[in-house]
């Protein structure tokens, strides 16, 4: 998994209230669709026409949200069914962060294990966030800065969000759960070869 310490980027508005997952990938595609293939199926009621030609209406569709590596979203993105597939489809994207009011489920949970980083931030800041990358989409980066837990914008003030220190610890090492207890290896091993002693009948 990648790292994640500090990103600099355009950032796509998709600021749509409760986007759910199966938007994001709908049902029917992910039969079949590999995890590392899950980017071409992401958002396909929205990124093509029925005849399967692209919406040029859609954000991500459009120059230079196309090569967005943040995603600005709207209030619950990603509710509805705990979908890993969700993550997968946005990093198969190019997305490595995500800027909302709030999350969905257990989706937050699911893109620290895919290298992508979820940004809570309030309402009218992500709002804000929106109108600044609809104005001048040429030229409008964002930063958004996991060592320092803050997001900077085009114009204004740098503003602090809040991360779980261990998520956060994780995602600056590229490490995902089954990476860090590998890193704790010798502490299992040592509390295991204590705990047969005091418990043997546990091991039998």
């Amino acid at each position: 998994m990648d790292a994640f310490t500090t990103l600099t980027a355009t950032a796509a508005p998709l600021y749509v209230a409760n986007v759910n997952t199966d938007i994001i990938t709908p049902m029917q595609y992910i039969v079949g669709t590999s995890p590392d293939s899950m980017g071409e199926i992401a958002f396909m009621p929205w990124r093509f026409n029925e005849d399967g030609s692209e919406n040029p209406d859609f954000v991500l569709n459009k120059e230079p949200f196309r090569d967005a590596q943040i995603l600005i979203a709207g209030p619950n993105f990603a509710c509805g069914s705990s979908r890993e597939s969700a993550v997968w489809a946005l990093k198969g994207l190019g997305i490595r962060a995500v800027i909302a009011p709030s999350f969905g489920g257990i989706f937050a949970n699911n893109c620290y294990q895919s290298g992508i980083l979820p940004v809570v931030l309030p309402d009218e800041v992500v709002a804000g966030f929106v109108r600044q990358a609809e104005a001048a989409p040429h030229t409008a980066t964002f930063t958004v800065d996991l060592e320092n837990c803050v997001v900077i914008p085009p114009q204004g003030e740098a503003v602090p969000f809040a991360a779980d220190n261990l998520r956060r610890a994780a995602l600056l090492e590229g490490l995902d759960d089954l990476g860090m207890t590998k890193r704790r290896h010798s502490e299992i091993v040592s509390f295991q070869e204590s705990d047969r002693k005091s418990r043997p009948w546990i091991y039998r």
